[in-house]
């Protein structure tokens, strides 16, 4: 098991790559943002923030995963 850092610094990093997994994702199947969000039952501005790598809520990160036919894991890994 290992510690936390003493901030919380390494958090933006990782979300934002995150983000731009999501976005790849998204884009190498040629899809919009609107066409993710609508099919997620998203808002827009909701799957903006998930790809600028903004603090987002689990279910969201799980809409799109499922909308994309991606398992989690790959997207947070």
């Amino acid at each position: 098991m290992r510690d936390l850092p003493d901030d919380d610094n390494w958090l933006p990093d990782l979300r934002r790559a995150i983000g731009e997994r999501v976005r790849a994702e998204r884009r190498r199947q040629g899809l919009t943002q609107d066409q993710v969000w609508q099919a997620a039952h998203l808002d827009r501005g909701t799957v903006q923030n998930v790809e600028r790598g903004e603090e987002v809520k689990l279910g969201t990160l799980l809409r799109i995963a499922w909308v994309l036919d991606v398992p989690l894991a790959d997207f947070v890994r």
